[in-house]
C-alpha cells in the first residue's frame, strides 16, 4: 500500500460547493486501468482523473479522465479541474499563460487568464464532428425528455470527445421544469452510441445567454451538475446552425440549479477556425492523500 497525492476541485464556480466537483490524483503512475477505474467508481463523482507524466514532448502533462463507469477521451471540467489542481500542487509555474494537456483526444491548449482577484482557465475544446439521428431515434427524443425539441434545429449528435445529443428546448423555463425518462435516455445513448443528452434553452438572466441541462445516465451520472463537454457541444452546435449573440459566439452559460449548485461556464467560438474554447474558475475544496 501507498500513498497518493489528491485534490477535489470545485470547477465552473467560485463558491466552495456550488459547480462540479472532480477528484485529481496525482503521482499515479503504478495504477493500471482497472485500479483507476475502481477509484473513479469508489469516488461516486462524475469524473475523476490521473496526472502522469507526458508521453511526447510538447506536452505539460498526461491526463486520464474516468467516469465511474469508463474512461473517457475528453470532458471539459476534469480539463480545467485538473489544471487548476497541477498548478496549485506546484508541479508547473503559477505564472505560464498556457500549457498543453496531453488526453485521449490528443494535445489540448489551456490558457490562464489571470487578474487580480481572480483566474479562469480555458480549455480549446477538441474540434467538433455531427452526426445526423435517423428518423426512429427523432421520434424517441419526446419521450426520453417529456417535451418536444423547439426551433427551427434539428437535434444533432456532437462528437468533441464525448458524443452528446443535442436538442434545443428554446426557453430557460421548459430546460428548467424538464423531468426526463433516464431509461429513455440510456436506451437512446446506448443505440446511437453517446454518452448522453445535453439540453439547453435561451436565458432570462443578466448575467447568462444559455441554461443548460446534460443527463448521462449509461456514464453512472443521472444529471452532470456543469458539464463541460456538454457546454462545449452546445456552442459548436450553435455555430454549426448560425446561431449568434450580437453577431458573434461568445456568452455564459449557466447550469446546475436543479441540483442545488451554482455553475458557469464561459464561452467563445472563434467563427473562422470554428475553435470552441470553454472556460470557468475553480476552487479546491479538499486536499488529501489516497491508499492505495
Amino acid at each position: 500500500m501507498w500513498k497518493l497525492a489528491f485534490k477535489q476541485v470545485d470547477v465552473f464556480t467560485q463558491k466552495p460547493f456550488f459547480g462540479n466537483p472532480v477528484a485529481v490524483v496525482f503521482g499515479a503512475e503504478e495504477l493500471d486501468s482497472a485500479k483507476m477505474q475502481r477509484i473513479a467508481a469508489w469516488m461516486n463523482l462524475s469524473e475523476t482523473t490521473f496526472v502522469l507524466p507526458p508521453s511526447v514532448p510538447n506536452a505539460s502533462y498526461r491526463l486520464r479522465i474516468f467516469t465511474p463507469r469508463g474512461e473517457v477521451p475528453f470532458a471539459g471540467h476534469p480539463t480545467i479541474g485538473s489544471a487548476h489542481a497541477v498548478i496549485e500542487q506546484g508541479l508547473l509555474s503559477n505564472t505560464d499563460s498556457s500549457l498543453i494537456q496531453e488526453c485521449g483526444a490528443g494535445l489540448l491548449r489551456l490558457t490562464i487568464e489571470r487578474k487580480t482577484s481572480e483566474t479562469m482557465i480555458f480549455v480549446d475544446a477538441p474540434i467538433a464532428k455531427f452526426q445526423d439521428v435517423d428518423e426512429a431515434s427523432l421520434v424517441l427524443i419526446p419521450r426520453a425528455l417529456g417535451v418536444n425539441p423547439q426551433g427551427d434545429t434539428l437535434p444533432q449528435i456532437v462528437d468533441v470527445g464525448p458524443r452528446w445529443l443535442i436538442v434545443d428546448l428554446g426557453a430557460c423555463d421548459i430546460v428548467q421544469t424538464l423531468k426526463p425518462n433516464l431509461e429513455q435516455i440510456a436506451y437512446l445513448s446506448e443505440s446511437l452510441r453517446m454518452v448522453g443528452i445535453t439540453v439547453f434553452g435561451r436565458d432570462n438572466d443578466s448575467l447568462s445567454a444559455l441554461k443548460i441541462r446534460s443527463f448521462a445516465p449509461i456514464a453512472g451520472i443521472a444529471e452532470d451538475p456543469v458539464c463541460g463537454s456538454g457546454n462545449a457541444s452546445v456552442a459548436a452546435y450553435l455555430d454549426r446552425w448560425g446561431i449568434r449573440f450580437s453577431g458573434k459566439l461568445e456568452y455564459i452559460a449557466s447550469q446546475g440549479r436543479e441540483l442545488g449548485r451554482d455553475g458557469y461556464v464561459s464561452v467563445r467560438v472563434n467563427l473562422q477556425s470554428h475553435q470552441v474554447s470553454i472556460g470557468g474558475h475553480a476552487i479546491t475544496c479538499i486536499t488529501g492523500e489516497l491508499h492505495v
